[in-house]
C-alpha cells in the first residue's frame, strides 16, 4: 500500500509517515518499481500502534523503545506520565480558578486585570506581610474574589494575616458566607475553625443563622466558636454551650462575658442564673468548676442570682463561700 493510501486509511498524514521513517520509527518494508515507500499489513499494525501509544503522552522517543526494547518494562514510564499529567491539571486547573477570579473581579481595563493579578499572587505570597497587605488592601484598591479570599482565609495560618482576611471578608457582607459554610464541613479540624471564625465576624442575619445551625455541630470547638459569637449577638440558643464553656473551663471568662452580654434581657438573666445554679447543684463538681460558675454570676442581673449567691456564701466549698460573699458586697455598693 502506498503512502497516500495509508495516509488516508489511518489518519496519520503523509508528511508524519515520512518523520517517523526518518526516524527508523515507521520503515515501510518495500519500495515500488519506481521508488515509492510501500507498506506492509505489518507496517501498518505498527503504525496504529505508534499512535495508541502517542496518544498516552509518550515522546516518539519513548514509543520507539517501548516497541523495539525487549528489557523495556512499562511500568515506570506509566507511573511518569501518570506524575506529568497530573502536573499539568493542577497546572491547568490553577490558570482556571485565576481566570475565573479575574473575571468575577469584572475588569472594565487592562489595569483593573494587572492590579486584580498583583492582589492574587501577593495573596498566594510565602511572605505573612504581603498577604496581610493584600487582604488590607482589597477594599481601597481593586476588590479580591471573595473566592480567593475564603480559600486564603481557610488555608491561613498566621494569626495577623487569618485577621486581616476575616476582616476582608466581613466587609463582603454574604458574598463568601456560601463558601465559609462549605468549610465547616470539612475533614480538616483547621479548616473547620478557621471557617466558622470568619462566619462570626460577618455581621449579618444570614452569618447569624449558620451560626446557630453551627451549634448543633459533633465538633466542639466548632460549636463554641459559633456560641461565643452568637451570645455577643444577643441569640438565647447559645446559652447551654456557654455554660458548658464555663464548667470546662474553655474560654470560660469569654463565655461569661457573652453570657452577662444576653443577661442584658430579664428573663435570659433568670435563665442564665438558674443554668448556672443548677450546675453548681451537682455534689462531683469540681472545686476549680465551682469557683468558675460562681464568678460567672458576678455579671448577672436579677434576684435570682442575688439569693443564688446568697446560699452560696454558705457554700460548704470555702473558695465558693467567699467568692460569692465578694461578690455580694460588690452587687450591694452599686
Amino acid at each position: 500500500m502506498l503512502i497516500g493510501d495509508v495516509a488516508r486509511r489511518s489518519g496519520v498524514s503523509a508528511r508524519m509517515l515520512r518523520h517517523y521513517d526518518s526516524l527508523g520509527l515507521v520503515r515501510p518494508t518495500g519500495r515500488t518499481e519506481v521508488g515509492y515507500r510501500e507498506y506492509t499489513g505489518d507496517d501498518i499494525r505498527r503504525i496504529f500502534h505508534v499512535e495508541s501509544l502517542r496518544s498516552l503522552g509518550l515522546s516518539l522517543r519513548e514509543v520507539g523503545r517501548a516497541l523495539d526494547d525487549p528489557d523495556f518494562t512499562p511500568m515506570g514510564l506509566v507511573d511518569e506520565l501518570v506524575r506529568q499529567t497530573r502536573e499539568r491539571i493542577a497546572g491547568q486547573t490553577r490558570l482556571l480558578t485565576r481566570l475565573r477570579r479575574i473575571g468575577a473581579a469584572e475588569p472594565s481595563d487592562w489595569e483593573d486585570v494587572l492590579q486584580v493579578v498583583a492582589l492574587l499572587q501577593a495573596l498566594g505570597s510565602e511572605s505573612a506581610g504581603k498577604r496581610q497587605r493584600a487582604a488590607l488592601t482589597h477594599v481601597a484598591e481593586a476588590p479580591v474574589p471573595v473566592e480567593a479570599l475564603v480559600e486564603a482565609a481557610l488555608s491561613e495560618s498566621d494569626p495577623n494575616v487569618a485577621g486581616a482576611l476575616r476582616w476582608a471578608l466581613a466587609q463582603s457582607g454574604d458574598g463568601g458566607l456560601a463558601l465559609l459554610a462549605e468549610g465547616l464541613g470539612s475533614p480538616a479540624a483547621e479548616v473547620r475553625k478557621r471557617a466558622v471564625q470568619s462566619i462570626a465576624e460577618i455581621p449579618t442575619g444570614n452569618a447569624t443563622a449558620v451560626l446557630q445551625d453551627v451549634l448543633t455541630s459533633p465538633d466542639i470547638v466548632v460549636r463554641r466558636y459559633a456560641a461565643l459569637a452568637l451570645g455577643a449577638r444577643g441569640v438565647a440558643d447559645a446559652v447551654p454551650t456557654l455554660l458548658d464553656m464555663i464548667v470546662d473551663g474553655a474560654n470560660d471568662a469569654d463565655a461569661a462575658d457573652a453570657l452577662s452580654t444576653l443577661a442584658d434581657d430579664p428573663e435570659l438573666a433568670d435563665q442564665i442564673a438558674n443554668g448556672l445554679v443548677d450546675r453548681l447543684a451537682h455534689g462531683t463538681v469540681e472545686s476549680s468548676v465551682r469557683q468558675r460558675l460562681t464568678q460567672a454570676l458576678a455579671d448577672i442581673p436579677g434576684i435570682t442570682t442575688s439569693r443564688a449567691l446568697a446560699d452560696l456564701s454558705q457554700d460548704e466549698d470555702r473558695a465558693v463561700a467567699l467568692t460569692a460573699t465578694y461578690v455580694l458586697k460588690l452587687r450591694n455598693a452599686r
